[in-house]
């Protein structure tokens, strides 16, 4: 599929469906969000995307402001960042401009795009995972919004 052709399929919202994280020493699979995760990702045609992801498994606080714990724990089940995408045939890369993280802000993200229907599948390279740091695999699926 050509870049056109990935972008124009890639416009859009979608809704996440999955996240997989494969431990790339050991091959185990995980639910890296949980088996029911919330989040979407959005390209827009101006070339700007942005994206929340967020466990199924949050917990809400229990008075109006998070306690420092809670707000560790909720900092830990997000994931959420925006800036521009360029296309290279399948792989999409994020340049990030703005994250929940800022060891993540600047850097330069790429995803091996796979659709199947109106189901994308946003793989990462191997790269050390976001919460534990072991080198690992994620996809994430999405599915298109309507």
């Amino acid at each position: 599929m050509g870049n056109e052709a990935t972008r124009a399929r890639l416009i859009g919202t979608w809704k996440l469906v999955s996240v997989i994280n494969e431990d790339v020493s050991t091959g185990q699979m995980s639910d890296f969000f949980g088996s029911n995760p919330a989040g979407y990702i959005n390209y827009g045609p101006d070339g700007r995307m942005i994206v929340i992801n967020a466990r199924s498994d949050r917990v809400k606080p229990k008075g109006a402001s998070p306690t420092p714990e809670e707000a560790i724990g909720l900092f830990r089940s997000v994931l959420a960042y925006s800036g521009t995408y360029t296309i290279d045939d399948n792989v999409v890369t994020h340049h990030i401009d703005c994250s929940w993280n800022e060891t993540w802000t600047g850097t330069h993200q790429k995803r091996i795009a796979r659709f199947d229907g109106d189901w994308v599948h946003l793989s990462t390279e191997p790269t050390s995972d976001p919460i534990s740091g072991k080198m690992s695999v994620r996809t994430m699926t999405w599915e298109k919004m309507k």
